[in-house]
Parts: structure tokens; sequence; C-alpha cells
């Protein structure tokens, strides 16, 4: 290989510059017009050693039109050159330093190079420009490693910048900030009101790995300005300000004690929204800072008396007489002209109105349903002879007209009030068809129902009475059993039952606190139950309390989430009582009201079980291909809202969901794709992996979290697609997930196939509602209430349903076998097996319960 030899040498024992031409024993080089041969080859002792590098080459870049150096250095070498992108660089470019090791003996060269921004310039976006190290012995030769050289720059423009923000006191706030482009990589600050922000010194804030700021839990001191600041070694640019403003709603302090009565028979007391004082923009109060209550004869003063006293007292008399003859005429006319029929349903026969006793079809089962059995089908029916005397029961109310409203709520026994030629009404099996936009209108007009949402999606509803009904939202979990007797006989209700998506709600979490369940909303709130309804939904965590502290949390009429319940220490004289499953929680209530689990952990154990979902394109045209992965909560509502967002954006499940359990560890969630053909894709991933911060997922506030990995085909004819996506809590559980497929031939079942496809009536009133029969469940009721001295009551009833846990709590109320079957309707309303029940019941050995089996053909 010619080489340019003979380079200036300057010798570290004087400043004495000369020519000289090196070369290897044994070998020669030439070098235009330059040839010689080595006069001082190495001593015989090191001849058979090949160099070493002191000293390599490093990766530098240039600022400005500042030029930069590399240096290496070597030992033992004869002759040491630099070349460049493949090219030597001329000997003139090189300053050459010689010295000797005092501990070996061994010669060393040192050799300098500088590098220009014109000469990287020159290959400027062909590839990086890059120099390496060649060094010589008498043995042979070394090549050092490469060290890039780049132009270094930073531009002026953030991709994104922080926006302001008003949030709540004690809420946590994310501010997204992505840096200019520039090389190197920016490393990127935060500052508040021009301090920098320390995450070590204060732990309430937290910098993510993509450089967003977290503000864990608002205090009133985070209100400021907030700016993102990005440097790198050639400048250091600022973001707009974003101002965040932490604001605080009103609260009430208590009420004042009752002020003495009054000459008008009135005292009052008063409150004071202090608790706290709304301040920078919070909420007033909601509600009344003024009552007033009648006081009693006996502490009412007197202030009349005498004559004056008679003539009012006359006077009053007199009017109270003329308004109730005028009664008495008003009601005569009214009960003539409807022919007397009384105001309530006083024929008990309505009990068996139109009754046929009917066993309820399974539902076709998805593809995928991990979590709710098929109904199986019922050979046999729990059933007595119906009265077959009595179809319908005429009865004359206040309940106004409906209009027919075509495709609400169909059933086949028709609608719950129908009306008569008579203008009476005929009460059915079924349920009350309405318009649910002017339902939600209605509902949304009241004080307390404003932040009711507008969704009829996700709205179910129906109207009610004594026989009790169920209301489901379909494939979310989430339902409502109306027992019989729950509601008053006479009354009738309009009741709603919908989910809330979290944004619309501001429920403070504190600490460690994160939400578990959907936040649930039935109602209207204030109307009087007789006994407990059942609320049943989804729950995320791993249902073991020894690690969790869970609250069932309330919102009062002023706003306010109020703790009601704490599971594991219920007590059976609250109007609230909890039964926990494994996925399920089923809450007992005597107030309807917005509901929603609240869990604090007790020890780094306790687990969240997160649901990861897969999407990709159901057709790609482009190079490019992204793979979503979603990172939720495991309940059924968030599986049913991102299955309808990804169908909007064109997306399909492409693997079945898989579950982890993500700890309170503080360690964030790491996500990477691995096992690539690399001849037919690549990863656009700049980095190794995706990570999302460990409190956008413990909160839980954050609904539908993923990742995206865009990936890049080679050319359109490659549809093969094979690679494994990791999933993986940083010092914790992980999942590993194996793709193969093709693309554009995917023959795999569309997403809805992956769902239970609950196709259940929304809403069911009366008897259909319910899988026992109600006067079989009367006679149950009757023969198992009354306690018997060898236990065969509703305490083995309960043992052999497995729910013995609740016995204090069943025994509290007037019938704890009716309460029992409450729980047995919600647990099996997809799955129940009416033969199980009354194998139990013959079990027990209550004959007198007049139980048999009949056919499905005999029923």
């Amino acid at each position: 290989m010619p080489l340019h030899l003979g380079p200036f040498v300057r010798w570290r024992s004087g400043l004495v510059l000369t020519w000289i031409c090196l070369f290897s024993s044994g070998f020669t080089f030439t070098g235009g017009e330059h040839a010689a041969t080595v006069t001082h080859p190495l001593p015989a002792a090191f001849s058979d050693l090949l160099p070493h590098f002191l000293v390599e080459p490093d990766d530098v870049y240039i600022v400005k039109n500042k030029p930069v150096t590399l240096t290496c250095r070597s030992t033992p070498a004869t002759q040491i050159y630099f070349k460049c992108n493949g090219e030597w660089v001329h000997q003139d470019q090189h300053l050459i330093e010689r010295d000797v090791d005092p501990a070996t003996g061994l010669p060393v060269m040192q050799v300098k190079i500088d590098i220009s921004r014109q000469q990287v310039e020159k290959i400027f976006g062909l590839e990086d420009y890059w120099c390496q190290c060649v060094a010589w012995s008498t043995t042979g030769t070394q090549k050092s490693q490469k060290a890039y050289v780049r132009i270094a720059y930073l531009r002026k423009n953030f991709e994104e910048e922080p926006l302001g923000k008003e949030v709540a006191l004690d809420q946590e706030v994310l501010l997204r900030c992505h840096p200019p482009e520039g090389v190197p990589l920016a490393e990127v600050e935060w500052q508040r009101n021009e301090e920098l922000i320390d995450p070590k010194t204060d732990p309430n804030f937290f910098i993510t790995v993509d450089h967003n700021l977290i503000i864990k839990q608002t205090r009133l001191a985070d209100t400021g300005n907030y700016t993102c600041v990005a440097k790198n070694i050639v400048a250091r640019r600022k973001s707009s300000s974003a101002t965040v403003i932490v604001y605080v709603d009103g609260g009430w302090s208590e009420w004042s004690k009752w002020s003495p009565c009054g000459a008008d028979c009135t005292m009052w007391r008063s409150r004071e929204c202090t608790q706290p004082t709304p301040s920078t923009g919070g909420k007033e109060c909601q509600g009344l800072d003024l009552q007033s209550l009648n006081c009693t004869s006996e502490q009412c003063p007197q202030t009349a008396s005498g004559a004056e006293d008679v003539a009012l007292y006359v006077g009053i008399m007199a009017v109270a007489l003329c308004l109730t003859l005028l009664l008495i005429v008003l009601v005569l006319v009214y009960r003539r002209k409807k022919e007397g029929l009384d105001a309530d349903v006083a024929d008990s026969s309505i009990l068996t109105t139109g009754f046929q006793p009917m066993g309820i079809k399974p539902n076709k089962p998805g593809v995928w349903a991990p979590r709710r059995a098929a109904r199986s089908k019922n050979s046999h029916l729990l059933t007595i002879q119906p009265d077959l005397t009595t179809t319908t029961t005429s009865y004359q109310g206040t309940l106004r007209s409906r209009r027919e409203v075509t495709g609400k709520f169909s059933v086949s026994n028709g609608p719950l009030l129908e009306p008569l030629p008579n203008g009476s009404h005929t009460l059915h099996n079924g349920k009350l068809p309405s318009d649910p936009n002017d339902f939600m209108n209605r509902l949304s007009s009241q004080t307390y129902f404003k932040t009711l949402p507008r969704d009829t999606v996700n709205t179910s509803y129906g109207t009610f009475n004594f026989l009790g009904g169920r209301l489901t939202l379909p494939n979310t979990g989430i339902s409502l059993l109306i027992p019989p007797e729950a509601i008053p006989r006479g009354k009738i209700y309009e009741i709603y039952l919908t989910i809330q998506k979290k944004e619309d709600m501001r429920l403070p979490l504190a600490g460690c606190q994160t939400l578990l369940s959907p936040v649930v909303s039935c109602g209207p709130p204030g109307v009087m139950l007789t006994r407990p309804v059942i609320l049943s939904m989804d729950h995320c965590f791993d249902a073991c309390l020894e690690n969790w502290a869970i609250r069932l949390k309330k919102q009062s009429y002023e706003g306010t989430w109020e703790d009601v319940l704490q599971l594991g220490e219920e007590v059976v004289s609250e109007p609230y009582y909890c039964q926990l499953e494994a996925e399920t929680c089923r809450v007992f209530t005597e107030q309807l009201g917005r509901f929603a689990l609240v869990g604090e952990s007790l020890s780094m154990a306790a687990a969240k079980r997160l649901k990861l979902l897969l999407f990709a394109p159901a057709y790609c045209s482009t190079l490019e291909y992204n793979i979503r992965i979603y990172c939720m909560d495991d309940t059924q509502d968030l599986l049913k809202e991102v299955m309808q967002m990804e169908r909007q954006l064109g997306g399909r499940l492409i693997d079945e969901p898989h579950v982890l359990l993500f700890k309170d560890s503080y360690h964030n969630l790491r996500l990477s794709i691995h096992d690539m053909p690399q001849a037919h894709w690549r990863s656009k991933l700049l980095a190794g992996y995706q990570e999302i911060p460990f409190y956008h997922i413990w909160s839980g506030s954050q609904r539908t979290l993923h990742c995206t990995f865009t990936l890049e085909r080679q050319s359109l004819s490659t549809c093969d697609l094979t690679c494994t996506l990791c999933v993986w809590q940083v010092e914790g559980e992980g999942q590993s997930i194996t793709l193969d497929f093709n693309i554009s031939k995917d023959i795999r079942p569309l997403d809805s196939d992956f769902l239970l496809m609950d196709n259940c009536t929304p809403a069911l009133a009366g008897p259909s509602a319910f899988q026992i029969p109600y006067l079989i469940r009367q006679k149950i009721c009757s023969s198992l209430d009354t306690p018997c001295p060898n236990g065969a009551d509703w305490r083995l009833l309960a043992q052999r349903l497995k729910l013995d846990r609740h016995m204090s709590f069943f025994a509290s109320k007037a019938s704890p076998t009716s309460v029992i079957l409450d729980l047995w309707e919600t647990q099996h309303f997809h799955s129940g097996n009416l033969n199980q029940l009354a194998a139990v019941m013959a079990e027990i050995g209550k004959q007198e319960a007049m139980i048999f089996l009949v056919s499905d053909g005999e029923c």
C-alpha cells in the first residue's frame, strides 16, 4: 500500500525538526518521489509486538466555524496515520510527536489532525463524516475506533410547547415539551417563574424521559409561569411560558345552631362558604347558606290575645271550611268521571299479570370471552302453576299517558303502560318506552344533574314500580338490580344508570390513592327505597384487601366526594354494603347517587390489573405501519370505549388482550419491539424502548393510555410481519407478545368478535327482569326466613351458595332470604342455572316451599 512518508517530526528532547523516512523492517514503502528503509528498527525483544492504542479518537462536534482536533497515541509503533471516510489524510496535515515509554522502553507515537467545517460539509447529508487511526509496527497494523465528526446546531422552534392550564387543588398536572431538533440532542430543564425546578429537592415534581413535567399534586404555591428550556453545546432556547393556575373550590363550614323561635313561628340557621374559601377562580359553594324551619306550638311565642285572637281564628276556620267543601265537590266529580276506579293498584293478582313461566335464552358467546360465561341452557325451570284467570289489571291513577315511540326498548310483552279506551292503564311484564333524549334533557335541567352526561349511548333508563327490574349498560359490566318491593307500592319511578367519563369528573385523589372502578351514576338521588338495590361494576385491583385500603366514595349534593364505606370494615347498620369478587364489586345501597371505588396501597405488593390491547390498521397502503399498544385499567367499560374508538380510526385488534399486574413500586412501564426481519422491516423508534410514567398509570385518571410503534417496510410488496413486543414494569412483571401475520391478508376475527357480545336488553321491568318467578320467590322467602333449630333456613341457603361471609348483613334485614336471592340474581343473570338453585333447596329439605321441576316444553 503506497503511503506518503516523511512528515515533520518534533522530538520531545528538543525542537529540532528534520526530515526522516520511516520504514518497517522487511518492508518497502513508496510515497511519490520518496523511498527509503528503516534506519532504527525496534529492539529484538519487542519485534513481535503489535501496536496498541493508548489514546483513540473520540466523537466531536464542530461548533460554528471552529475546527476540531482528533488525537491518536500508540505503542510500539513505527508510524501512525489517519484515514477519513476511507481516504488517507495527506502527510502534511499530520502533527506527529515521538517519545519513549520510560517503564518499558517502547517507542510511543502521537499524531493529531484538524478537521474544518468545510471538510465535513462536503459530504454533509450523504453520510456521517468519520476518521480512523492506523498504526504500524514491525509485526503488523492495528486500527482504532471510528470517531464521528458532526456539525452541532440547535434549531429555534420547539416541536411542542407547554400550554397553560387551570386545575383544582391536589390534582395532577402534565405539561408537555418537545425540544427543538439539534445535534447533539438537547438537554431539557424546567423553570417556574424563571427559577430552576429540581425534582430532587422537591419530589412533587417529576420530569419524564420524554421531557414532560408532571406536578403530582398541585399546591397553591404551584401557581406560576412554567418554561421549558432546551440547551446543547451550541445554544440555549426557551419555550413560551405556560401559566398554571391552581384554584380552590369553595366548601361549607358546619351549620350554625338554630336561632330562637321568632314571632313568625320560624327559626333560622346559616353557614358560610369558608371551608375552604373559593380562590383563584374556584367555584362558589353550591346550595343554600340560610335555612328556615317552622317552630312547634310550644316554642312559638304568643303575639295576639283577646278579641284579636278570636277574630283571627274565626277567619281562618271560615277559609278552611270553604276550601274543604270545594275539595269534596272536586273529588266527587272526578270519581264519577273516572267511573269510581281507585287511584291505587288494589288487586294483588297484578303479581301474575300476564305471567307465563319463561326461560331466558343464551346469548351467542364471542370468540374471546374470558370473563363472562355464556348463559347455560336450562332444561328445567323453577315454577308454579300460574293464575291464567287474570291477564290484566285496570287501575286509575295520576300516571301521565305516554306517546308510542318505535324502536325504543321493545319487548314481546308490550310496553309497561298502555292507554286503555277509558283512560286507565294496563300493566304488563315489560318496560316503558320513552324518548331517551327527552329523558336526558329533563334530568339535566334539574340542578343536581347539571353534570349528568347527555350520552344516551352509555345510559340506560326505565320506569319501575314495586315489581322491580334491572338496568344494564351492555358490554361494560355495569348493572343495577331493583329487587321486588324496593320501590314502595303506589310509587312509580323513572330510574337511570350511566357511566361518567373520568375526564368529566373532578374526583380528588391524594397520596398513593388510585381510581379502581368506573364512576357510575344511578338516580335520581333522594328517591325513597324500602330495600337496598344492588349496583354491580368492575374493579381493576388484585382483590387482596391485606395490601389495600379500599373505600367506596359517593358524591354529595354539594358536589364533594365522601367516604361512605371501607371494604372489609362494613357496618350492617349503615345504608351501604359491599360484596367483593375477583373482578366485580356489588354495592348494596339504599340511596341512589354517583359512586366510585378508590384504593390506597398499604404495601408495594399492592397491584392493579392492566389490560394490554394491540391494534394496527385494518388496511395499509403506505410503507409505514403503526402498532398501537393500549395500557389501561382492566374494566369492561374501558375495553368497550377503546374498541369503539379504534373502530372509528380504522384499526383492528391484532392479538388477544393480555393482563399485566402493575405494582405500587414507583417504577415506570416500558415497551419495546424486537426480532423483526431486518431485511424487510425496520423500527423508526430512535431509543431502545418507550416508557409510560408510573403516575400516569397509577392514578387511573387517564383512560386510554397508549404507545405507538412506527414500523417501515422496504417495499409495498412486503406484507409478512413477525416481531416480539415486550411490555414490562421496571423491576416488575412483564409480558412478551409474539406476532406473526400478513398485514394485507389477515383472516383473523374482527375486533368485535373478541368481545363477549352482551345483547341483553338495557332495561327490563317486572318479572321478565328476574330468573326466579315472583310467586316462587315469595314461597322461598316465607319458608326460609323463619329460623329453624336444625339450621335448615336462610343460613344454610347462604352457606350452600357460598355467601356465608355476609351472615351478619343478611341477619340485619327483615327478610334475609330475599337479600340472598337478590345477590344470586345479580351474580347469575348471564349464567344462572335454576336447576342448581332447585338442588340446593332440595338439600335444605324445604318441601313446603312447593317447588318442583318442569321442562321447557311443559312451560
